[in-house]
C-alpha cells in the first residue's frame, strides 16, 4: 500500500510554544506547549499517525484493513480524521461516558461506533472492558490492525518529536516539563528523548490524577477524560518521570478557568491539571528555569463540561461555591488539596 501523508496530515505537529506571563507570579519562564493546534485538535494526532504509518509501512495495514481502536476521547478522533484522509474504514470502541460532542466528532469523520456499557468485572473498569472488546473485534476480523495505544510503543515513539520541538524552540535551555499522564505515551516519548539526547539535567514531572492508579495511588472516581488511568499503561515504567504531581478534579477545572481568565486560553481539562501541578511546586524551582506545559488539546470539546457552570455544580456542589471560577484568584489555590 503507497500512501502519501500529504494534506491536512502533514501539518501534525510543528505546534506553538508560547509563553505565558500572566497566569502565575514566578521568577520563572513559563511556556506551553499547544497542542490543541494539530489538525485533529489534540496532542493524539501525532502517536496516531506514528503508528498508522508504522503499520503501512511493516505492511500489517492495506487498503482493506480495518483500523480498530479503544478510545471514547482525542485518539479517536485523530484516527477516524487520519482513517478518512487515508480510506481506511475504522471501528472505535466507545462507552457511555462519551461526551456529545466527541461522539458528534467520530460521526462526522465516518468513523463506525462500538458502545461498551458494562465495566470489566475484575477490574470494575470500563476502560478495560473497552480494551477487552476492541481486541475481540480485532481477533474477529480477516483483515484487521488494532492500534492499542496503552502499549504500542509507536505511541511514545510519537512525542520525542514533541520534546525535540520544544528543545528547538528554547534553544536547548529546558529545565523542567510538565506533562499528563493517562496512557504514558507523551512522559515516555519526551523521557526517552531526553536520555537518548543526554539531557539529564531537564526534569520531568508527571502531572497524575487523584484516583489514578498509574503511580501507585488507590483506584477513585475520575470526571476528566484523559487524566490518569483506572489501570496501569503497558507504556508506564518505573522511574519515568523525576517527581509525580496529583492534581483533583476540580483543580482541573480552576486551572481551565484562571487560563482563560488570565491567558485567554480556551484549553482542556488536563492542560488546567498541568498548570496547577506546577503551582504547587513553584516555591521549589530555581529563578531562572524555562518550565514547559504540555497542553494537550483545545477547550471546545469541555464546554459541556469544565466550561459549564451548571455541570460543575452538579457534580462538586458546595466545593464549587466556595470559589469565584469565572476569575479564580491564585492565592486560593492552597486550599484546593484539602477539598
Amino acid at each position: 500500500m503507497k500512501v502519501s501523508f500529504d494534506g491536512i496530515l502533514s501539518h501534525i505537529g510543528n505546534t506553538p510554544l508560547v509563553q505565558l506571563t500572566n497566569v502565575i507570579n514566578a521568577t520563572f519562564n513559563l511556556y506551553a506547549k499547544l497542542e490543541g493546534m494539530n489538525p485533529g485538535g489534540s496532542l493524539k494526532d501525532r502517536p496516531a499517525l506514528e503508528i498508522i504509518r508504522h503499520g503501512i509501512e511493516t505492511g500489517q495495514i492495506s487498503q482493506d484493513t480495518v483500523v480498530v481502536e479503544a478510545t471514547s476521547g482525542n485518539m479517536g478522533i485523530a484516527l477516524a480524521q487520519i482513517c478518512r484522509r487515508l480510506g481506511l474504514r475504522f471501528i472505535c470502541v466507545i462507552d457511555g461516558k462519551i461526551t456529545n460532542q466527541n461522539l458528534r466528532i467520530l460521526k462526522a469523520y465516518g468513523a463506525e461506533l462500538e458502545i461498551v456499557t458494562k465495566p470489566e468485572p475484575v477490574t470494575g473498569e470500563l476502560l478495560q472492558a473497552r480494551i477487552d472488546r476492541a481486541r475481540e473485534i480485532a481477533g474477529s476480523l480477516s483483515n484487521s490492525f488494532w492500534v492499542n495505544q496503552y502499549c504500542n510503543l509507536y505511541n511514545a515513539l510519537a512525542h520525542q518529536r514533541t520534546m525535540e520541538e520544544i528543545c528547538a524552540g528554547l534553544k536547548g535551555c529546558v529545565d523542567y516539563v510538565f506533562c499528563a499522564a493517562s496512557t504514558c505515551g507523551t512522559l515516555r516519548g519526551c523521557v526517552e528523548y531526553l536520555r537518548k539526547n543526554r539531557m539529564r539535567k531537564v526534569k520531568v514531572c508527571a502531572v497524575d490524577a487523584v484516583g489514578s492508579v498509574i503511580f501507585g495511588g488507590a483506584k477513585g472516581k475520575r470526571m476528566i477524560p484523559g487524566h490518569g488511568a483506572g489501570v496501569e499503561p503497558g507504556l508506564h515504567e518505573s522511574g519515568l518521570a523525576d517527581r509525580c504531581v496529583s492534581v483533583a478534579d476540580l483543580e482541573c477545572i480552576i486551572g481551565c478557568r484562571l487560563l482563560l481568565s488570565k491567558e485567554a486560553l480556551l484549553v482542556g481539562g488536563t492542560s488546567g491539571a498541568t498548570l496547577m501541578a506546577i503551582q504547587k511546586i513553584k516555591d521549589e524551582i530555581p529563578a531562572g528555569s524555562n518550565c514547559v506545559l504540555i497542553f494537550p488539546d483545545r477547550g471546545e470539546r469541555y464546554l459541556d463540561t469544565v466550561f459549564c457552570d451548571e455541570w460543575v455544580e452538579e457534580h462538586f456542589g458546595s466545593a464549587l461555591r466556595r470559589f469565584d471560577l469565572q476569575n479564580v484568584p491564585l492565592e486560593n489555590e492552597r486550599r484546593f488539596a484539602a477539598i
